[in-house]
């Protein structure tokens, strides 16, 4: 593809999604990668005002620096408004129980609307293009989700816009080549301790040796799945007239007129999941329709009580939806104290490692973990597949198969990987994170109750 066809391609997306008009400016974030550096180009030689905007989030030393630097001289040869920002990005994750990206994430758009609204701009511009945006889709299907995470990135969300949907990486790349545009290389994007660029750089690959299109069949997939998506959702909406009776302080569910649905559950995870109410919770509400009243599911900020005739869902405030993330482990050091003293944690060579069967403690194999590792306490829905089991069980039958109290049930406490529980602080670990002959590298925990 010639320049000339690129910027028509990216011309024509923005006039069909009308992302965005010559009245007002617009802010551009640009971090200095491939992407981020062709979508100000682009914009700027399309006629549009733009504001090039950097978020330092001093995560990679010196490089943090160089990217800051490059963005500035980049947008200077553009000849846009250069502003900038730098986060202290470890601290505000600690802080707010959040793993890296999802820090930068916050951090990025919060800002990116901070200038929106200081300059005046129309929109805020980001440089997503096809290949992220199928790896979102991969992403969420390993993660489970629902239709909406089925159709991926759209071209407009709010005021944020994404010209290059349309595009490819390669074709972007070779666009900055044939205008002899330099870009920066994030190292952080090579590796595949994120579970995004295993993606990127070991599934895709590999669906390519079957389909070497596979890119660009995936993307056509998810639009046409967006033309379906509107017909599932204009009849959702249709169906919560119908089932639900809302209040000044509660919303009803009639269980009659749900359970007379096509597809009751589907029903219940639009409406539920938003507010937190995880798949099995959603199964288990429906599955205490036919049973009798008084049952009760919470969510943070929610709750829902089984009656005779409805579901009651009310929002409430106060100690059944505080916070349930107790430490937060962004990643693995030689050693750490948390939890007042009570959960130290060591990284070891795993080669020759022994192995303890006190329940105080636990060890697993790093290299298989997700950081950051967080301690929680038990939730309603959550899954546990415990050491030499096969298959997972409902943590609350665990809990009943070993005479816990309510009091030992609210004391419980869970180290997690992502959403896997690795071990029930002071008793059980899980399977699938065991150390083996073959295990290079150990992170061995120790607690006291």
């Amino acid at each position: 593809m010639s320049a000339f066809t690129f910027l028509q391609q990216v011309e024509a997306f923005i006039a069909d999604n009308r992302l965005l008009d010559k009245s007002a400016p617009v802010v551009v974030g640009i971090s200095g990668g491939a992407d981020s550096v062709a979508l100000l180009h682009v914009l700027t030689r399309l006629g549009y005002s733009c504001i090039a905007c950097h978020c330092n989030f001093n995560l990679r030393g010196d490089e943090s620096l160089r990217d800051r630097n490059f963005t500035c001289e980049t947008a200077r040869a553009f000849g846009v408004p250069f502003d900038e920002i730098s986060f202290d990005t470890q601290h505000y994750a600690r802080e707010h129980s959040l793993s890296i990206e999802m820090a930068c994430r916050q951090l990025r758009y919060d800002w990116f609307e901070t200038k929106r609204r200081e300059y005046g701009a129309q929109a805020i511009a980001v440089a997503h293009h096809r290949d992220d945006s199928v790896e979102t889709l991969l992403l969420n299907l390993v993660r489970g989700t629902g239709i909406a995470g089925l159709t991926s990135m759209r071209p407009r969300n709010g005021f944020v816009v994404r010209p290059f949907l349309p595009v490819s990486r390669q074709e972007i790349e070779a666009y900055l080549e044939e205008q002899h545009l330099s870009h920066v290389v994030d190292h952080t994007n090579l590796e595949t301790v994120f579970v995004r660029n295993k993606i990127r750089l070991e599934v895709l690959p590999l669906l390519r040796t079957i389909n070497p299109s596979a890119d660009r069949s995936i993307y056509t997939t998810m639009q046409n799945l967006r033309e379906v998506e509107r017909v599932y959702r204009d009849a959702i909406e249709r169906q919560q007239r119908e089932v639900l009776t809302r209040g000044a302080d509660e919303t009803r569910i009639s269980i009659g007129r749900l359970m007379a649905l096509p597809s009751p559950r589907a029903f219940l995870f639009e409406l539920l999941s938003p507010c937190g109410f995880v798949p099995d919770q959603i199964d288990e509400i429906l599955a205490a329709c036919s049973g009798e009243s008084g049952r009760v599911f919470l969510a943070p900020g929610h709750r829902i009580v089984k009656d005779r005739e409805d579901l009651i869902w009310v929002r409430q405030e106060g100690d059944e939806s505080q916070e349930d993330v107790v430490a937060t482990i962004l990643s693995p050091r030689e050693a750490e104290t948390l939890l007042d003293g009570r959960l130290s944690y060591r990284c070891v060579e795993g080669r020759g490692y022994e192995l303890s069967r006190d329940k105080a403690h636990a060890c697993f194999d790093l290299d298989k973990l997700e950081f950051p590792l967080i301690v929680r306490r038990w939730r309603i829905g959550d899954r546990f597949r415990p050491f030499g089991m096969k298959g997972s069980r409902k943590l609350s039958d665990y809990f009943g198969d070993c005479k816990y109290s309510l009091v030992d049930k609210s004391h419980a406490l869970l180290l997690c990987s992502g959403n896997t529980i690795l071990w029930i602080l002071g008793e059980r670990a899980a399977d699938g994170f065991r150390v083996t002959p073959e295990t290079e590298r150990v992170i061995e925990f120790n607690y006291k109750k």
